[in-house]
């Protein structure tokens, strides 16, 4: 008898186990003399056929923007004192531990000594090629214009698609996905407002670094994807978020900024963990998402954490995007759409 190859796919929690069952074991499938069963700790996944498709990592990404967006909500609610950098390297011990908690909760700590040399050494390099574009990032803002620097930073998104495409071979479809690469590439710049600033450096000495910072952000999700594949996700995240803690706590204290860390404010605190909380479960998601979904579909749609933001800003605080702003958020969103359904 041939076999109905059919799975049930991960939930959000990530972890699976492979049980060999028959139609006494689950009823609804019919018989059949052997069946391989993937079982993940969410109930909620879907059985897909040869020909079908597990959809849960679009789902995934989208909930990544969501909380992704909450995590810029909480700050803008809450954090009004407390420097940038300080209040990064407190949500990330915050995202540390619960990026633990989740690896307890599943059950997938024990696996840590099955982890390849390999996906450790491409989760601790995605690890380190955030910390690098955060150094890079502040180091061109420090010495250039932020309306120079912020745009080219911003490119990062259209670098990781492309990325995607030539470096993991995600060429299906590609010309919707390079015609929705190009509308995200107008969206963003469309998106970016002018700022006025005292910085009057005209030289070009924070290209360099703008770049850098670029160039480090698009390679995250690529090393990530590489990294992340025979690693359960939750247990993935945790090790990569590790890596980032180390580097977010230099950069403070390469600015000399650990004294600020006592004087934060209670209240700030408390929103400080809960955006860490949101930080947690956003990177939980997305890495989910970049583990069983396609790089540059996941990338764009997890951006879209700013159509979070700009709701609430509209509804809390009465703030209304420009027309142009409107206009380039208008096409991120059509072009994600574009590439998330025919790509």
């Amino acid at each position: 008898m041939p076999h109905c190859r059919r799975q049930f796919k991960m939930g959000i929690c990530g972890y699976v186990h492979r049980v060999p069952v028959n139609s006494n074991t689950i009823p609804s499938l019919p018989p059949m003399e052997k069946q391989t069963v993937l079982i993940g700790c969410g109930s909620y996944g879907r059985i897909a056929g040869e020909k079908g498709g597990d959809f849960m990592w679009l789902v995934m990404a989208v909930l990544s923007a969501f909380f992704a967006g909450l995590t810029a909500i909480l700050a803008k609610c809450g954090i009004k004192k407390t420097d940038s950098d300080v209040a990064t390297a407190l949500r990330t011990v915050v995202v540390l531990l619960f990026s633990w908690v989740m690896v307890f909760v599943v059950g997938s700590a024990r696996t840590i000594t099955q982890i390849s040399g390999k996906s450790l050494v491409f989760l601790v390099l995605s690890g380190l090629a955030t910390g690098a574009s955060w150094l890079c990032y502040f180091k061109a803002l420090s010495v250039g214009d932020v309306n120079k620097v912020v745009p080219i930073d911003k490119s990062s998104t259209i670098l990781s698609v492309l990325m995607a495409i030539f470096l993991l071979g995600e060429r299906g479809h590609l010309a919707v996905r390079l015609v929705g690469t190009m509308l995200l590439a107008l969206g963003v710049f469309l998106m970016i407002e002018r700022k006025e600033t005292e910085n009057t450096e005209t030289n070009g000495t924070w290209m360099p670094y703008a770049v850098a910072s670029a160039l480090f952000a698009a390679l995250t999700s690529i090393l990530a994807k590489v990294g992340i594949t025979d690693v359960e996700s939750n247990l993935g995240t945790a090790i990569r978020t590790g890596v980032v803690l180390v580097m977010a706590w230099l950069i403070v204290f390469i600015k000399g900024k650990q004294a600020q860390v006592r004087k934060t404010d209670r209240r700030e605190l408390f929103y400080i963990a809960l955006s860490g909380l949101a930080t947690g479960a956003s990177w939980l998601c997305y890495y989910y998402a970049i583990q069983n979904g396609v790089v540059s579909v996941v990338v764009p749609i997890d951006k879209l954490s700013i159509l979070v933001t700009v709701a609430f800003s509209y509804v809390v605080f009465r703030e209304k995007l420009t027309r142009k702003a409107a206009f380039g958020l208008t096409l991120m969103v059509l072009g994600t759409l574009a590439m998330a359904i025919w790509a």
